[in-house]
């Protein structure tokens, strides 16, 4: 991930509309906190949403780490509202700027590699951020046939799948754990790639998706052996 500077800005706006999917983001929660003890770091966490989520007194330490100025501010202020006991600690930055090697449980990626152009460089540097036994927790946007407008507005590199994950060395990361999520959203993406070719989703397109679609994803995911959905969750162990 390049350093920041003043004029790094994340070419999105997509962060407050999809901080609507509360059903969305309960579902992928359940299926990371196994991965969320100790000490944490969250890379790209953007304006906290997912911090709000995911930070429980489970972990010791978290620590949020976000490129974009404007974002950070953002994210500061979601943190300064969270449980005092939560302690939450910020950075203006990227993995580079993390200078505690070797100290984290789980190093966490919600929605941010697929936006990096040297993705495998990324993680492995994040590897080195992390203990023996840790682990480093990747959720993306799934399958490259998807790529959408959407994609391309909110600046993805790429969506990702079991062929074009990041390169590791296995000697250092060894993959523990790979799903597909939303198996019934993967619809609604592949229309929005095929028909409405839409750059950015309404909020109540989201709502709509949110609430009526990925509570159905729930129960037909574990029925397709997870190997159908709009988006992959990926888990790696630090050797």
């Amino acid at each position: 991930m390049t350093n920041p500077d003043d004029s790094y800005e994340y070419p999105g706006n997509e962060l407050d509309l999809f901080a609507e999917a509360h059903h969305w983001k309960r579902y992928w929660h359940s299926r990371i906190t196994p991965y969320l003890d100790g000490n944490v770091a969250e890379i790209g966490a953007g304006i906290g949403s997912n911090t709000e989520l995911l930070r429980s007194d489970k972990q010791n330490r978290w620590l949020c780490v976000e490129p974009d100025r404007g974002l950070n501010q953002r994210l500061a202020k979601t943190v300064q509202k969270m449980d005092s006991s939560l302690s939450c600690e910020t950075l203006l930055g990227t993995s580079d700027d993390v200078s505690d090697a070797g100290s984290f449980d789980s190093v966490i990626y919600m929605d941010v590699l697929e936006h990096i152009e040297a993705d495998g460089e990324e993680v492995g540097n994040a590897a080195r951020l992390l203990r023996p036994g840790g682990y480093l927790v990747m959720l993306g946007p799934a399958h490259n046939f998807l790529y959408s407008p959407f994609d391309e507005h909110v600046g993805h590199v790429r969506r990702y799948d079991t062929r074009n994950l990041p390169e590791t060395d296995s000697s250092t990361l060894q993959m523990i754990h790979c799903e597909f999520l939303d198996s019934v959203g993967m619809l609604a993406s592949l229309a929005n790639r095929m028909l409405l070719r839409s750059s950015l989703p309404t909020l109540g397109q989201i709502k709509t998706w949110d609430n009526w679609m990925v509570p159905l994803s729930r129960i037909l995911d574990p029925l397709t052996g997870r190997r159908l959905g709009k988006s992959i969750l990926v888990v790696w162990e630090k050797q």
